[in-house]
């Protein structure tokens, strides 16, 4: 069944995580993305190991690139520039996530490609906005999370040095920004036959990330507090122990609260002056949440959990990602699947998170092998089997 986009030609020269996020939500819906690699190809297939004989089938690369074609030209030379520009003339959208000085120096720049192809779609993601003062430097997640405040949150909770959170949150984050600017401009052009150039820096989208809660106090001017949304900053706000585990509970409305205090067997809490309405508890989240902690560690994980939902009260359990795989519910959704990669044996692989009723996104085919689809890409852009031997005998154009 065709995606939303079907029919939207995306010429994809991202690489590593933060653009390949992006056109993954864009080729799971349906378009057709074309991914342009170097003869080493993304730098995110080594990563992570495979069985693949040339060693281009890591895990994080298969997470991030189903269902794309790859090409692999040497951009280089002169011929295999042309032959991408060539394929530029008939496509919705050109993407990358280099430096755009590169970029510009391989003639590839939007003011360059909009005399090719004048309602092209041009979006780029770089590390910091071009007009500032970083705007010439490289980023990576580690960068973007200590300079966006995101390293030094978990300070403001425990007092710690700053730490990196555990995941590539720069890159995704920005990933899905760019997959939306990119939706927005490709609506327009529908509309109205205009393309334009799109830029989405790491940097800006972060600080509105984190700034959407935290901004807090200093949203006024002059400040009416410091900044920190403080329910969430709160070294208590943690998953609780319970007696056999641990549990993520969040009683919130009033009602919540009175009947959590009565399944806890302390009613009398309900009228405590530091906890009898939403109002005033928001002034004591500190001693509401060791409250909440002494009193869940007395039954199980199981017996909160049947508690909660009977009542209503927001409550679910703690995985490890391991456990994931066997959660309940994605079970039944069908989250997980098993499939056999042509080069990779038996995998696991996880579904788009997107669910259309009329347009379905599908897992229609695996993450491609380096310059698997060139030739077949290449007679759809009209040219002859001699033209592609060509190609190949210069190595402008690279196939397994």
């Amino acid at each position: 069944m065709p995606g939303p986009l079907a029919g939207v030609k995306v010429i994809d020269l991202t690489a590593v995580l933060l653009g390949p996020f992006a056109t993954q939500h864009l080729a799971d819906m349906g378009a057709d993305v074309i991914k342009v690699e170097p003869p080493e190809g993304d730098l995110l297939r080594a990563s992570g190991g495979s069985l693949s004989s040339d060693k281009t089938m890591g895990p994080i690369y298969m997470a991030a690139n189903r269902n794309k074609r790859s090409i692999c030209l040497d951009l280089k030379k002169p011929a295999a520039l042309e032959v991408l520009k060539g394929m530029i003339k008939t496509a919705d959208l050109f993407i990358h996530n280099s430096r755009p000085a590169a970029i510009e120096r391989l003639g590839l720049g939007y003011e360059d490609l909009k005399k090719i192809n004048p309602s092209i779609v041009y979006a780029y993601s770089l590390g910091y906005a071009r007009r500032g003062p970083y705007g010439h430097k490289p980023a990576f997640d580690d960068l973007v999370q200590g300079v966006s405040g995101a390293a030094s949150l978990q300070s403001r909770v425990d007092g710690q040095p700053p730490k990196f959170m555990p995941s590539l949150v720069a890159d995704k984050t920005t990933g899905l920004h760019l997959c939306i600017a990119v939706l927005g401009a490709l609506y327009h052009r529908k509309c109205t036959g205009e393309g334009q150039m799109i830029e989405v820096p790491m940097l800006e989208t972060l600080a509105s990330f984190w700034l959407t809660e935290h901004l807090f106090g200093a949203t006024w001017t002059p400040e009416r507090g410091t900044m920190g949304y403080d329910r969430i900053i709160n070294k208590y706000r943690h998953p609780f122990q319970t007696k056999d585990g641990y549990i993520c509970a969040l009683p919130y409305t009033d009602q919540h609260w009175v009947t959590f205090f009565d399944l806890a067997g302390r009613p009398e809490l309900s009228q405590d002056p530091r906890f009898c309405d939403r109002n005033v508890r928001a002034r004591h989240f500190t001693e509401l949440y060791q409250v909440l902690g002494s009193l869940l560690e007395h039954r199980s994980t199981a017996e909160w959990l049947e508690l909660f939902d009977k009542a209503d009260i927001p409550a679910m359990p703690v995985h490890s990602m391991e456990q994931l795989m066997e959660d309940p519910h994605l079970k039944a959704t069908g989250f997980f699947t098993d499939r056999e990669h042509p080069s990779e044996g038996p995998i696991k692989t996880f579904a788009s998170p997107l669910d259309f009723e009329k347009t379905k996104v599908e897992y229609r085919h695996h993450a491609p092998r380096l310059g698997g689809d060139g030739v077949e890409v290449l007679r759809e852009a009209g040219l002859t089997d001699a033209e592609i031997d060509k190609l190949r005998s210069e190595k402008a154009l690279i196939v397994p």
